[in-house]
């Protein structure tokens, strides 16, 4: 328990880091998106796999001393997360959050960039503006956007294709009942 006060305590930290640094320069620097890129993970999925850590820790200490560490509801869990609906389950939910995050911001650097909605169709309709040098002819306002969302689209792409593949190819594994 004392750990995750302090992991808390230093996601704090770094934010307040980044504020700082935002109001002394005025500026939004790759470190202020990189934190709060961080910030973002720790509060929705970061406590999630910190307890996964966890309980894979006291797992593997337990057998280290020779006595079990975890408590049934521990089991439970541990269990469940290796059945391959579950899982499947779990990345569905992951991929369609993803893809509603990332549409929503998409539309964000867009508005932001163009101005109005208007101008949208052009975009969507002719894509080869994807991968240019030329910042004027994408939807974005500045190189920064752009860049930003080239690299998260890349990901986007991969993080969805992994997570769909698990409800087209499920994987064998234990089942719970």
């Amino acid at each position: 328990m004392f750990f995750l006060f302090l992991f808390l305590f230093l996601l704090i930290l770094e934010a307040g880091l980044a504020i700082l640094i935002y109001n002394e320069t005025g500026e939004i620097s790759t470190f202020q998106i990189v934190i709060a890129i961080f910030v973002v993970y720790a509060c929705t999925f970061g406590i999630h796999d910190f307890k996964k850590l966890d309980r894979w820790m006291r797992t593997k200490i337990g057998k280290w001393r020779g006595v079990d560490l975890l408590t049934e509801k521990d089991k439970s869990i541990i269990k469940k997360q290796k059945d391959p609906k579950y899982i499947a389950k779990i990345n569905r939910y992951s991929a369609i959050i993803h893809l509603f995050v990332f549409v929503v911001v998409q539309i964000g650097f867009w508005l932001y960039g163009l101005g109005d909605i208007m101008h949208f169709r052009e975009y969507l309709t002719d894509l080869s503006w994807i991968g240019t040098e030329a910042i004027e002819e994408t939807p974005y306002p500045n190189e920064t956007l752009y860049r930003i969302s080239m690299l998260w689209g890349l990901i986007f792409i991969i993080d969805f294709i992994w997570s769909i593949s698990y409800t087209i190819f499920p994987a064998k594994g234990e089942k719970v009942d």
